[in-house]
């Protein structure tokens, strides 16, 4: 039987975060230091707070030019409430999820809200290229589809 393939086995736990009470200004910097399109905002807890994004910056250049000057809380331009994942989520449903949200990341959280790390969509298709490569070389290894397809149309004879 194979292994299903999780987010704990595919997360980043080393992740660039940022703190609520920063200047949005400051977590800009951050991004564009960093070369990142976004990054978990935790409080000193690790609790998840959401995330600041590329996204949010243009809401914050939209402010900036209709307002002059717009509010520098950070917590003001921050996606409260992102699509998140645990630890246990397959695969597959973790590949929907990006297909169903607009995001590039997905934090993954523990039963408490802690952010215990992140995956993006290319580590879904990077894992996804390694488990096609092992099907490839090794035949009995079947697709993440194909094998409740065999299953369902081989008949004892």
């Amino acid at each position: 039987m194979m292994h299903t393939i999780t987010a704990r086995d595919l997360m980043v736990s080393n992740l660039v975060t940022l703190s609520p009470d920063m200047e949005v200004i400051d977590a800009l910097n951050v991004l564009l230091k960093r070369r990142i399109s976004g990054a978990p905002v935790v409080d000193e807890d690790r609790q998840f707070l959401g995330i600041f994004s590329e996204k949010s910056c243009m809401r914050f250049v939209v402010d900036a030019t209709y307002d002059g000057l717009p509010s520098s809380n950070l917590m003001s331009f921050v996606d409260a409430s992102p699509p998140v994942i645990s630890a246990e989520t397959d695969l597959l449903t973790i590949a929907q999820t990006f297909l169903d949200a607009a995001c590039r990341r997905l934090p993954v959280l523990d039963d408490y809200g802690r952010l215990l790390g992140q995956i993006s969509r290319r580590d879904i298709m990077g894992a996804f290229y390694e488990h096609m490569k092992q099907v490839q070389r090794e035949p009995a290894v079947t697709g993440l589809y194909l094998s409740a397809l065999m299953e369902s149309t081989e008949r004892p004879v």
